[in-house]
């Protein structure tokens, strides 16, 4: 199992915790700082530094809280 960890945030973004690389359309690999623990990619669609959240969906109304099925 790998040692990254995504959490789906009530109402706002992604948070991405553990080592990985996030690419580009074209496969290039955009800069994350190393000494950061997670990072939190938007949702909402309304940042102003995509793909990383900015809290934008705060003012923008984005509203979801996505849960895991039930079994």
């Amino acid at each position: 199992m790998s040692d990254v960890k995504i959490n789906i945030r009530d109402n706002g973004p992604l948070l991405v915790e553990g080592s990985f690389q996030l690419l580009d359309a074209e496969g290039n690999a955009l800069p994350l700082a190393a000494d950061k623990p997670d990072f939190a990619l938007c949702r909402c669609g309304a940042s102003a530094n995509k793909p990383f959240c900015d809290g934008a969906h705060k003012s923008a109304g984005f509203e979801d809280c996505t849960r895991a099925p039930s079994e």
